[in-house]
């Protein structure tokens, strides 16, 4: 493996039990969460009080946080922005009870409508073309850009770290729009999660993502898909360029965490990457948990 690699991962999706998810992980000698749910409930919806007991239980057992994985951002940029932004603020404050300065956003969902030539979503209205030659969806980025700017300002003023994750539908989901973003905001609190499965369903080629955002990315969320119909499958079985893209990181001396997001509970075996069809069982949480992990274990051994 990596020096100075941390396996982290969304523990939500071996079981809503915060017990049970602090279980498998030690059976599979990780001791980092990115949290997200905890007992059936978005952590972000916890007070201060119930996140200082959180952390109590994770500290007992040996465990921390590489990130809250807070569902920031991901709101519509015509919702009303002020609840969203004191939820925001919220956030903050337990990220710091949780002792990470982490926290996962995204960048707003803006409206689409279906292009008649390809079928494929494009952005309402009009897109211009930025000098680098990137494409904008016009009538919102600037209001994208000024709540963006909300977030940032109040992270550094408060030692937080925003981590934009490129996600479908959002602003940020092709890889120009969020070097748009990057460029706008990146520094010592906004960086880039790197998403490959994100980018694959939204028909983006990871390796050009890659080569446009490399100089911002500070963390990875490991899940790979099928480009032919969106499907999500383990790492390096997909159309991700996982192993390719984790081997330049290596290369050029990434530092940092590798966050499992498995998203596997409808992935039915190896065999049907082969082919059209799902076969198999449907697998538990711990199952599909613990196929991602071996999956990215042992492509690392590879590497």
């Amino acid at each position: 493996m990596y020096k100075n690699i941390i396996l982290t991962g969304f523990a939500d999706e071996i079981a809503a039990s915060l017990d049970t998810q602090m279980q498998v992980l030690e059976k599979l000698h990780m001791n980092h969460i990115e949290m997200r749910g905890v007992d059936g409930r978005n952590f972000v919806e916890y007070s201060e009080r119930e996140a200082r007991e959180i952390r109590k239980r994770l500290e007992d057992r040996g465990f921390s946080l590489s990130a809250v994985g807070s569902p920031i951002g991901k709101i519509g940029i015509t919702d009303d922005f002020a609840p969203h932004m004191e939820l925001f603020k919220h956030t903050v404050e337990l990220a710091h009870i949780m002792g990470t300065p982490n926290i996962r956003m995204f960048s707003f969902y803006v409206p689409r409508e279906k292009g008649e030539a390809s079928g494929t979503d494009t952005f309402a209205a009009n897109r211009e073309r930025t000098p680098d030659g990137g494409e904008i969806p016009a009538p919102c980025r600037e209001k994208v850009m000024e709540q963006l700017g909300q977030f940032v300002d109040y992270a550094a003023s408060n030692e937080a770290i925003l981590l934009h994750e490129n996600e479908k539908g959002i602003y940020g989901e092709m890889a120009a729009d969020c070097l748009d973003i990057m460029k706008c905001f990146a520094g010592p609190h906004f960086k880039a999660v790197f998403d490959f499965a994100n980018f694959v369903q939204a028909g983006q080629d990871t390796l050009e993502a890659y080569e446009l955002l490399k100089p911002y990315i500070a963390y990875i969320h490991v899940k790979d898909a099928m480009l032919r119909d969106g499907s999500v499958v383990p790492a390096g079985y997909g159309d991700g360029n996982v192993r390719e893209i984790l081997g330049q990181l290596k290369a050029h001396g990434y530092s940092g965490y590798l966050s499992l997001e498995p998203h596997l509970s409808e992935f039915t075996g190896f065999s049907s990457l082969e082919k059209d069809g799902r076969i198999g069982k449907k697998l538990s949480g711990e199952e599909a948990f613990t196929l991602a992990h071996d999956a990215l274990v042992g492509m690392l051994e590879e590497l």
